[in-house]
């Protein structure tokens, strides 16, 4: 083991713990332990604030402070970290440069294994919205990612909202997240059609081994998310003529609460589901002129809400 690589491993075991023995350095490292009293002055020399002690209680540990050392990532946690960096250029935070630059340092060392999950992920996601990203199975994304990007038949688990349990077998076609989950878009091959499915809800996902031919003319797998998270399984669904220009009305109403389509150069028609009351509060925030123009369910709570306002507010 050369050098820099030794030097490369002891920051990785002060990583994994905070204290060694010059012993156990030393037979983690195969070397002796005079080796290990000169590559951790190295590392001092270097920035790193590595402290030790004597005795037969002895030993060394990274101390906090100091330059940043190296990261010494295992797979999931070197694609957790792009995911985030990806995340993190394009929110318009000010820290968009420092993203960029951190992704292509990553993408310099990765190992090539890595590197295609991460260009697999990076290929087939499609963002709703800027933002954290919830938690998700990294193996399970990524195991989606490269079967969209191959094309290869998915197999999974999955776990629907009322809590049933079925097995599918798709064909995937695109990764799309919000700022609160993950979606796959594919075509069920049971069901022959176009379905999304919330990807913490997969299970026991794998890949099949069997390729398949991309069908023509795939659906606009943001917009397919879009409205079955704006009204999808909602009983509720209102339609309400919006007194602005389809463009203004998609720059303040976000895709994933209402479905827009324009109505004439003046006026949009919206499609939002939900709880009656949930819609009346919603539409009651909008600083436009609107139109309810069905259910009755939801006219009447604005009504209601408006009488209360009034109270309040005398």
């Amino acid at each position: 083991m050369d050098t820099p690589t030794r030097l490369l491993r002891l920051l990785a075991l002060f990583s994994a713990r905070t204290w060694w023995t010059a012993t156990e350095l030393a037979r983690e490292t195969g070397t002796t332990q005079r080796t290990v009293r000169r590559d951790v002055a190295r590392l001092r020399e270097l920035g790193y604030p590595i402290d030790g002690s004597t005795g037969p209680y002895g030993g060394y540990t990274l101390g906090r402070g100091g330059r940043l050392p190296p990261l010494v990532l295992d797979d999931d946690e070197a694609v957790a970290v792009v995911i985030g960096l990806r995340s993190a250029a394009g929110v318009g935070t000010g820290t968009e440069s420092g993203a960029l630059s951190a992704l292509a340092t990553l993408d310099q060392v990765m190992p090539a294994r890595v590197r295609e999950r991460v260009s697999a992920l990076a290929a087939v996601t499609v963002g709703l919205r800027h933002g954290a990203v919830a938690p998700v199975d990294v193996d399970a994304l990524m195991t989606i990612a490269l079967a969209c990007r191959r094309p290869e038949r998915l197999r999974f688990a999955y776990t629907d909202a009322a809590n049933r349990l079925t097995s599918r077998l798709v064909e995937p076609y695109r990764l799309v997240h919000t700022d609160r989950r993950w979606y796959l878009v594919a075509f069920d091959t049971a069901r022959e059609e176009w379905r999304t499915f919330r990807v913490d809800r997969a299970s026991e996902v794998s890949l099949t081994g069997s390729r398949f031919v991309a069908r023509e003319d795939p659906p606009d797998a943001a917009a397919l998310v879009a409205r079955g998270i704006a009204v999808g399984g909602y009983d509720i669904q209102a339609r309400v003529r919006l007194h602005l220009s389809i463009e203004d009305a998609a720059r303040f109403i976000p895709r994933t609460i209402a479905v827009l389509e324009p109505e004439d150069e003046r006026t949009a028609i919206a499609l939002i589901g939900g709880d009656p009351d949930w819609i009346a509060r919603y539409l009651a925030g909008l600083e436009c002129r609107f139109e309810v123009l069905e259910p009755d369910e939801v006219r009447t709570e604005l009504r209601a809400l408006g009488r209360r306002l009034v109270r309040l507010g005398s």
